[in-house]
């Protein structure tokens, strides 16, 4: 209990809205059925709305969690709607700087939900990130990467919410700063699975192909070694989809011939890239012969022009010797 809420123990008013508040949590103690859990956050709902004027929610810490059981994949969309409601509320009452404060308290049960949501929650999910998340800006930080594994798959190709899911990801990324986005980003690719096509996908969309590497260094994050072993562990996934795109991510953003990546850096993501042989897929071969080779993904040759050569065969044999041989037989 901070000093705040202990000072506020002194209004009687106060005392009466915490006692509300536990008789309304002790609802859940007895709720057998998923009915009874949208009853009980009904009854929470309206002590919450009768004490607005009380910016700080008691038994906040025991909230969150009845909030975030609530919030359970195996329980219908009707509680998690609800469920969504009280969260609301609560994010009125408290504003962004308390929001801010209790950032973890809140957001373990709603960071999970998206993957699971059913379509007619999701839009409302969306909605309580763009109202109340996106305005918190650089105090996002701390829960950045839990965030975005929440959003990313929502990036899920022809849904009906890639578009506003993409938005959202732009506007925290802008929010937040780009270097330090691109951190979280990396972050979650290498620990989530779930996360990594979209993950990726999203960088491969905003990368500006007439730029190089060096004009968009905030792509790597504010450390390159996360991003490094991200992009090693994406492309050892066990799904072509994911792999192709790492690859593709690869070709771009480390060339051999002039890569942001230190050459230890660069030998970890080629002996990582080398198990994709195993899968014998040819779009797969092919990306990676394309990037030893110095070409890129469409047949377009890469590398210093002078090494450029017109003929496909001479100009593989030339990038090959100067630039991928010695780290390929390290």
């Amino acid at each position: 209990m901070n000093a705040e809420e202990v000072e506020l123990l002194s209004d009687s008013k106060y005392r009466n809205y915490v006692a509300a508040v536990d008789k309304a949590l002790k609802n859940f103690e007895y709720s057998s059925e998923w009915a009874d859990l949208i009853s009980a956050l009904g009854k929470l709902n309206k002590v919450l709305q009768n004490n607005a004027k009380y910016q700080v929610v008691p038994k906040k810490l025991t909230i969150g969690k009845r909030l975030a059981q609530c919030l359970h994949p195996a329980l219908p969309s009707g509680v998690h709607r609800k469920a969504l409601e009280t969260y609301e509320i609560i994010f009125k009452i408290i504003g962004p700087k308390r929001l801010a404060k209790d950032l973890f308290l809140y957001s373990s049960g709603l960071f999970p939900l998206l993957s699971n949501a059913a379509m007619s929650v999701k839009p409302v999910l969306l909605g309580l990130y763009e109202t109340y998340y996106l305005p918190l800006g650089k105090t996002l930080k701390p829960g950045l990467q839990g965030l975005l594994t929440g959003v990313l798959p929502g990036l899920e190709e022809g849904s009906e919410y890639y578009d506003r899911t993409n938005t959202l990801l732009e506007k925290v990324a802008a929010a937040v700063e780009q270097s330090a986005f691109y951190s979280a980003l990396w972050g979650s690719i290498l620990t989530s699975p779930a996360v990594r096509l979209p993950g990726v996908s999203f960088v491969l969309l905003h990368l500006n192909r007439k730029l190089s590497m060096e004009d968009q260094l905030y792509v790597i994050g504010s450390d390159i070694e996360l991003m490094v072993e991200a992009v090693s562990t994406s492309v050892q996934d066990s799904s072509v989809l994911v792999q192709r795109s790492t690859l593709d991510l690869i070709l771009f953003c480390f060339p051999f011939h002039m890569s942001q990546a230190t050459r230890p850096d660069m030998i970890r993501i080629l002996s990582a890239a080398l198990h994709v042989v195993l899968r014998r897929d040819m779009s797969l071969n092919r990306r990676l012969y394309a990037w030893l080779l110095g070409f890129e993904n469409n047949g377009v040759r890469t590398g210093p022009r002078s090494t450029r050569q017109s003929n496909p065969e001479e100009h593989a044999s030339q990038y090959f010797n100067s630039f991928s041989k010695d780290m390929l037989v390290q």
